[in-house]
């Protein structure tokens, strides 16, 4: 089998919680029988290395092991022994005490022999006199129990276990690696451990004097002289406590400071800047875990981006053990990744793996409730009272909690309260969908939104112009994410969104009688121009949203709006099908009080095969496209366009001026020919009504 550290690791992290358990277990029995703890020796677990000849040799002062207990639970494969004192307790008396047991699933002492080639086990139980030595070896099919007659090797008390590592992993051996292992994957084993470090302090010597400098002090009569030392570094070996931290979970959150969670979170995670916010709770029921969760001041960069699942945001610990924290949306979806925390559950095994996160029943539970949480956490901070503390999350997080209106349909009425956005009403500031719901009129019955590039885009937009002269607030969507957001989260508080770029806008204002009169007026004019503009527009229809401009150009009911459309086009992988399909969904709406369509109006009905009519229509449709949104198939053919009538208009008012005058030529350039000067001539205003 190949070797890497991953097998130390998780033999340390199993063995570990056996030593743990032998802890708990004295610790349990002792209540009842005061006796077992007579010889005063502490609770501990200890750890030496070796690393000359490769050698760990693991020391707890627990419960230890009769001769007949070493033939049951290591004697065979996956008999676990915590099991079987759980189950003991179970149905005894003393079924409801708590416990905290971590090693149930047997197989822990057996992950010694992946990276040793010998393992030995030599322990004492207060229940015996004798202690006993378990050896077995990595490829043979037996072992050996012996008793221990070696005065040197006795313990008052508890199991030692010695692994003598296979050649290619003896480096594992060095203090500085077990100590970094146990930092990281027992730090929070309620009870303490220790490991055999070299240390060193420094101390001032006496340096023997120079036989020559000696000499000529004598010479120069010098009686007394300042003794000469130096520092040197004492080096010896002695026992560090390893796991200093202690579970801040499992305290009771109303004696924990916040200064403790922040000084908590900046350890665990190497965060320098306190976070956000913060929630630490305990879910019991059907599923137990405690779990403390933050909101970080910042986005993460570089890898930890919106669209990547895996995050090392969350650690998982089983009975305090660390497991993992790499996870793939087991524990939070990936809009949630930027939440950071710590869980620790009670219900999982210790040998949970990634196929047991996905599966679980216990895991799924512990998904809803985290979410919960996290959500509750996040509500806090819009209530803080300092308002820069959301506009500070909604800056680094807002795209996640967006993500989240998308991908998960089961919390829209937890995700809606939080989002942000600018407004007709509001281009400074973002407000929430609460204040613009708060803010609606007496008789609106929608929520009024258009999704544009930029703020200023969406303001100058001519659907926007009915609606401002009737001071309905419109949201602004100004971020790639918000259309598609809005559009998945459908309504809020019973009012649905509505984007005012669509088609068939109704304001709650409609007037049929004259709504009728304007058909009859310009119902050819509006096929005259569907004729023109053929495939271009799927109709054209009598806008009831202008006030200034001639015309816009609306998306279909079920079709792409411009901003869409836009974003659809940038797509590298996106179908040329579906995007014709939807630009064909587009509406023509002409404004009937605009001086230009009531010209075109007139000209339909008396020249409409008229090629400058026709072409004004062509400009008219291409300025639509502009001003709605959309970009124009040709910009240099729309630009030719827009050259065409401004030639013609300037002609029309001064060309024959500028030709007489600037462009004419004398007939003979050498002739002194002045042009005649003709004066204008004055005419008085009449009166009304008097002669002419």
């Amino acid at each position: 089998m190949p070797t890497c550290p991953a097998w130390l690791l998780n033999n340390l992290l199993l063995i570990g919680s056996n030593a743990s358990d032998a802890l708990d277990k004295l610790r349990f029995l002792s209540v009842t029988e005061p006796n077992l703890l007579n010889d005063g020796f502490d609770l501990d677990i200890r750890i030496q290395t070796d690393k000359d000849n490769g050698i760990i040799t693991l020391t707890d002062t627990g419960i230890g092991m009769t001769r007949q207990e070493l033939v049951d639970c290591l004697g065979t494969i996956a008999q676990s022994g915590t099991a079987k004192f759980l189950k003991t307790l179970k149905d005894s008396k003393d079924a409801g005490s708590d416990s905290n047991l971590i090693g149930q699933f047997g197989v822990g002492f057996y992950s010694a022999f992946l990276v040793s080639e010998r393992v030995e086990v030599s322990t004492k139980s207060p229940k015996s006199d004798k202690q006993y030595v378990w050896e077995g070896e990595v490829n043979s099919s037996s072992y050996t129990i012996r008793e221990e007659t070696d005065a040197a090797k006795l313990i008052p008390r508890g199991t030692r276990l010695t692994l003598y590592l296979k050649r290619d992993d003896k480096g594992f051996a060095h203090p500085e690696k077990i100590q970094k292992l146990v930092k990281n994957y027992s730090q929070f084993v309620s009870f303490p451990i220790y490991t055999w470090q070299e240390k060193g302090y420094t101390k001032e010597v006496e340096v023997d004097d120079d036989p020559a400098e000696a000499n000529k002090d004598e010479q120069d009569g010098t009686t007394e002289k300042k003794k000469k030392t130096k520092t040197v570094v004492e080096r010896y070996w002695d026992w560090e406590l390893t796991n200093e931290t202690q579970p801040i979970w499992l305290r009771n959150p109303k004696e924990v400071t916040t200064d403790e969670y922040n000084e908590f979170y900046k350890n665990t995670f190497n965060e320098y800047l306190e976070p956000l916010a913060s929630s630490h709770f305990t879910t019991e029921g059907e599923v137990e875990f405690r779990s403390i969760l933050y909101v970080p001041s910042i986005a993460a960069t570089g890898k930890d981006d919106i669209v990547n699942p895996k995050t090392k945001n969350i650690r998982l610990y089983v009975k305090r053990v660390f497991i993992s924290d790499d996870f793939d949306g087991e524990l939070f979806p990936r809009y949630l990744g930027f939440i950071k925390g710590v869980v620790d559950s009670n219900d999982l095994p210790l040998n949970v793996s990634r196929e047991i996160l996905q599966e679980s029943r216990i895991v799924r539970i512990m998904r809803k409730r985290l979410v919960r949480k996290a959500f509750d956490m996040i509500l806090g901070i819009t209530m803080s009272e300092d308002k820069d503390d959301y506009v500070k999350f909604w800056e680094n997080f807002g795209k996640h909690i967006k993500l989240g209106c998308i991908e998960d349909r089961e919390n829209h009425k937890r995700i809606a309260p939080l989002l942000r956005f600018f407004s007709s009403q509001s281009e400074e500031d973002m407000i929430s969908l609460d204040e613009y719901v708060e803010n609606m009129k007496t008789d609106q019955k929608d929520i009024y939104y258009i999704a544009a590039d930029s703020v200023a885009s969406a303001r100058n937009a001519p659907f926007l112009e009915t609606l401002a002269e009737k001071d309905i607030e419109v949201l602004f969507l100004v971020d790639p994410i918000d259309e598609v957001a809005i559009q998945n989260l459908k309504s809020y508080k019973e009012k649905n969104f509505v984007d005012i770029s669509k088609e068939d806008l109704d304001l709650g204002d409609k007037n049929e009688e004259k709504e009728k009169e304007i058909k009859q007026e310009f119902g050819q004019t509006c096929d005259w121009i569907k004729k023109r503009l053929a495939d271009k527009v799927a109709s054209v229809q009598i806008s009831n949203r202008l006030r200034s401009s001639p015309c816009v150009l609306a998306s279909g009911k079920f079709g792409w709006s411009a901003n869409m459309e836009r974003l659809m086009k940038a797509q590298t992988v996106g179908d040329p099908s579906s995007l014709e399909f939807m630009r064909s969904r587009r509406v023509f709406e002409i404004n009937p009080e605009h001086p230009i369509i009531k010209t075109l109006n007139a000209a339909c009905k008396s020249s409409p095969n008229d090629e400058e009519a026709l072409r004004a229509i062509d400009l008219l449709y291409d300025a639509a496209l502009i001003s709605s949104g959309f970009t124009p198939e040709s910009p240099a053919q729309l630009g030719g366009k827009i050259y065409e009538m401004m030639n013609m208009a300037l002609l029309g008012k001064w060309g024959e001026t500028s030709a007489n005058v600037f462009h004419q030529q004398p007939e003979n350039p050498g002739s002194d020919h002045v042009p005649e000067i003709v004066e204008a001539e004055v005419v008085e205003p009449a009166e009304a009504g008097g002669p002419k």
